[in-house]
């Protein structure tokens, strides 16, 4: 089966992110200003994640949580996680505090669509517990949004992790299959 090329969704991706940051733009600095006047800076989080071919990339996000002390190895949040402030819950139950990564989207390195990218730990802890399987998202570059993390919401435990895995590579099959 040969894949399907990339630059038809590349070009859609591109043109949806810049025209919703356009229209998005009053929001954006809006929610900018109300994490700097409660959280501080920065106003935008940036993290490694692994992306297409495990290559290395920084993701954007508002910040929604106050600042660890560095030690902290990375971890999942949970929703009662006590870094999260509250306008950081808020942020965080509306998925209005991943609008920046549509910059991501932007550079290349994300599309709207995808199985989302996880951070580096988390990764290697997950494709050591699942194998090969997990590895497989990927061939793909990682989305803001997927039907995982719609149907599913955020992970709490490892079989959760598994049906969000099912999903993705179900997406991806379908994606090629349709080149």
């Amino acid at each position: 089966m040969t894949p399907r090329p990339d630059w038809p969704k590349r070009l859609f991706d591109a043109v949806m992110s810049g025209c919703l940051l356009l229209l998005l733009s009053p929001l954006l600095i809006a929610i900018a200003l109300l994490v700097r006047i409660r959280l501080g800076s920065p106003v935008i989080y940036r993290q490694e994640r692994p992306g297409r071919g495990g290559r290395l990339f920084t993701i954007y996000k508002f910040r929604t949580m106050r600042p660890d002390d560095g030690r902290v190895r990375q971890r999942w949040a949970s929703t009662d996680d006590p870094r999260i402030t509250l306008i950081g819950r808020f942020l965080r139950a509306t998925r209005l505090d991943e609008l920046p990564q549509f910059f991501n989207v932007l550079k290349g390195e994300m599309n709207i669509v995808g199985p989302r990218p996880e951070q580096p730990d988390i990764f290697a802890e997950l494709h050591d517990e699942l194998g090969s399987r997990y590895g497989h998202r990927q061939k793909v570059l990682p989305g803001i949004t997927g039907l995982a993390q719609v149907t599913l919401g955020y992970d709490t435990d490892l079989e959760g992790v598994r049906r969000k895995v099912d999903m993705d590579l179900a997406y991806i099959r379908k994606r090629s299959a349709s080149a």
